[in-house]
C-alpha cells in the first residue's frame, strides 16, 4: 500500500477567521432580526466546527487522516494547520527507535482488591536461548534500530506495526543463530567470530521481514552472546584448553627459532665444536628451559666437555 502525501491548509488564517467569528455573532445576536440571529446561530455552530479542523503536527512525526474509512493521506510537514474537521486523525512517530530482543517481564504490586498500587516496571529483556549450528544451546540477544518510512503500510498492512517488528526480529536473530556456529577454528563465519559480518546478515534479514510493514531497519547487532549455563562450565574448559594449546604452540615456535639462532652463532664464531650427540643434547637442554612453565635448576658440569 502506498502513502499518499497530503498538504494541509495553514492553520493561522483559519484561526483569524475564527477569531473574527467570534465577535461578529455577538453582534448579529444583538440585531434581533431573523437573518441577523439566523446568521448568528449557523456561526455559533460553525466556529466549534472550525476549531476541529485544527491540527498541531511536531517534527518527526506525520499524521495520518481518513474519511468514513477512506485513506486520504499523510501530512509530514510540521507545523500548524487545518484540515477537515470530519477527518479520523492517526498520530504516528518517524523517530528513530530502538528494540532489544528478549521477553520483558513487567512487575506491579496490587492490593486485595485488585486495585495497582504500584505501576508496572520493565525489566531487562532475557536473552533468547536457542541451538547454533553445532546444536550447542546459547543465549543471544541484538538490538535493532528501526523508523517508520511508509505510514499507510504501517497503520494497515500489519495489525500493530511495532508488535510486528518486535517478533518478526526475535525469529530473524533466531533463525540466524542456528546458521553459525557459536565460535569456529577454521575460516568458517560464527556468531562470535565475525560480528561485523553477522551484524550486516542480520539486518538484512529483519529488513526482509519488515518490508511489507513500512519500516526501515538502520542498524541490527548483536547485544549479548554466551553459551546457555548447562554448557557453559565444559565449553570455558574447552576455551581454556584451546587457549593453553595456542600459547605452548608459540612457545615451542619461539624456542626452535632461539636454539637455531644458538647453534647458528657457535658454528659461525668458532667458539666450540659440537658433535651430533652433543648438539642433540643441547638442543634437549634448552628446549627444556624455554619451554618449561616453571623455573629450571641449572646443573653446572666443572669438568672435561667429554
Amino acid at each position: 500500500m502506498q502513502e499518499i502525501p497530503f498538504r494541509p491548509f495553514s492553520g493561522w488564517l483559519f484561526l483569524l477567521v475564527v477569531i473574527c467569528m467570534i465577535p461578529m455573532t455577538g453582534y448579529l445576536y444583538l440585531q434581533g432580526q431573523f437573518v441577523a440571529i439566523t446568521a448568528a446561530v449557523f456561526c455559533s455552530i460553525a466556529i466549534p466546527v472550525l476549531l476541529a479542523g485544527f491540527q498541531a503536527v511536531p517534527p518527526n512525526q506525520a499524521r495520518v487522516f481518513l474519511l468514513f474509512g477512506n485513506y486520504h493521506g499523510t501530512a509530514r510537514n510540521s507545523g500548524f494547520f487545518w484540515v477537515n474537521p470530519f477527518f479520523s486523525k492517526r498520530k504516528i512517530s518517524l523517530r528513530i527507535r530502538n528494540f532489544e530482543t528478549g521477553s520483558q517481564v513487567q512487575h506491579e504490586v496490587r492490593n486485595q482488591a485488585g486495585q495497582v498500587i504500584t505501576p508496572a516496571s520493565r525489566t531487562a529483556p532475557k536473552p533468547s536461548k536457542v541451538n547454533d549450528l553445532d546444536g550447542n544451546p546459547i543465549e543471544i540477544g541484538a538490538v535493532v534500530v528501526w523508523r517508520v518510512v511508509n505510514t499507510a503500510e504501517a497503520l494497515f498492512e500489519v495489525d500493530d506495526y511495532e508488535d510486528f517488528v518486535g517478533v518478526q526480529s526475535e525469529a530473524a536473530l533466531r533463525a540466524l543463530a542456528s546458521r553459525h556456529p557459536y565460535d569456529s577454528d577454521d575460516s568458517q563465519c560464527s556468531l562470535r567470530g565475525n560480528p561485523e559480518e553477522i551484524a550486516r546478515e542480520l539486518r538484512r534479514d529483519v529488513q526482509d521481514r519488515l518490508e511489507k510493514a513500512g519500516v526501515e531497519v538502520i542498524e541490527a547487532r548483536i547485544s549479548y552472546l554466551a553459551y546457555a549455563q548447562e554448557i557453559a562450565a565444559a565449553m570455558l574448559q574447552r576455551q581454556q584448553a584451546q587457549a593453553v594449546v595456542a600459547a605452548r604452540s608459540r612457545i615451542v615456535e619461539g624456542a626452535v627459532g632461539m636454539v637455531q639462532l644458538a647453534l647458528d652463532q657457535l658454528s659461525q664464531q668458532q667458539i666450540v665444536e659440537l658433535d651430533d650427540e652433543r648438539k642433540a643434547q643441547m638442543v634437549s637442554n634448552l628446549l627444556v628451559v624455554l619451554c618449561s612453565d616453571r623455573h629450571t635448576q641449572p646443573v653446572i658440569n666443572t669438568g672435561t666437555l667429554h
